[in-house]
């Protein structure tokens, strides 16, 4: 089994969200955490203080981490608003073209789910600002209905990773489909909380168990999802989550794949059962 990271750019800056409800539901959300015990007076204050300095990404400092470790992790940007993805496109663009340049994977965080032609001209936005013809999308929020994936596929992506269940990779016409397995919200979220309401031990036997069941279906390529936003010491426990995970597949020999090289193995594996 092999491991596939992947990052959602959900916010860039605190300002961006100036219209709308983000920013006190933030504030509310971490009073309540600090209120609870769930997070520490100092990771409140670190939040509290982001609100000054306008940055609610931590796109370069997951760059490097990443880098690093040999993590070839794909980012997934918007170019589209809704949903409290309120980045402009000219910002957006810029991003995807540094994550281009220090050598990761981009593609589409799509806001569409249910139109067709907004989809498709999400895709045809992206293709033109990346400069891309073959990339994949991960959906907002995991919005979908029961069209979405087979419209995505027809649409043209080369691959989707928006059904979130313990599944292994599947087509959908000309477009894979990696199921995702883990994400932060949902590992220190229990229960479908709005905040914190898991620590780290128990994160990590949830996701202990996860890739346990994993191996056992024969799922060959676990996908974890780790917004970017949460790389940062606002979000202590989302951090070391994170770097756990990285330690604890190498500990383990489990090596990282891109979902790119991931289908050129599906597609090379297919090709030599079907030669067989």
């Amino acid at each position: 089994m092999k491991v596939i990271i992947s990052h959602d750019v959900d916010h860039i800056t605190v300002w961006e969200h100036w219209k709308d409800l983000i920013i006190p539901k933030f504030v509310i959300r971490s009073l309540i955490e600090w209120g609870l015990g769930s997070v520490s007076c100092s990771e409140f204050k670190n939040r509290i203080r982001s609100l000054t300095t306008n940055q609610w990404n931590q796109l370069e400092e997951l760059m490097a981490f990443d880098q690093f470790h040999g993590i070839p992790s794909t980012f997934f940007v918007g170019v589209k608003n809704g949903c409290y993805l309120a980045y402009k496109k000219d910002v957006a663009m810029a991003w995807i073209k540094r994550i281009k340049a220090q050598g990761f994977d981009v593609g589409v965080h799509g806001i569409a789910y249910d139109n067709i032609g907004v989809m498709m001209q999400e895709h045809q936005t992206f293709q033109k600002m990346s400069g891309l013809n073959a990339f994949g999308i991960r959906m907002h929020y995991l919005r979908t209905n029961t069209d979405t994936i087979r419209r995505l596929a027809n649409i043209g992506y080369a691959f989707d990773s928006t059904d979130m269940a313990m599944k292994n990779p599947y087509k959908v016409g000309g477009m894979w489909e990696f199921p995702l397995h883990v994400m932060d919200g949902h590992v220190l979220h229990k229960n479908g909380a709005h905040w914190k309401n898991s620590n780290l031990e128990e994160a990590q036997q949830f996701t202990k168990g996860k890739i346990i069941t994993a191996a056992e279906m024969g799922i060959p390529y676990f996908t974890l999802l780790f917004h970017d936003r949460y790389f940062s010491d606002e979000f202590k426990t989302w951090k070391d989550w994170y770097l756990w995970f990285v330690a604890y597949c190498k500990v383990s020999g489990i090596k990282f794949v891109s979902y790119r090289d991931a289908i050129i193995e599906l597609e090379h594996k297919n090709i030599v059962t079907t030669h067989r």
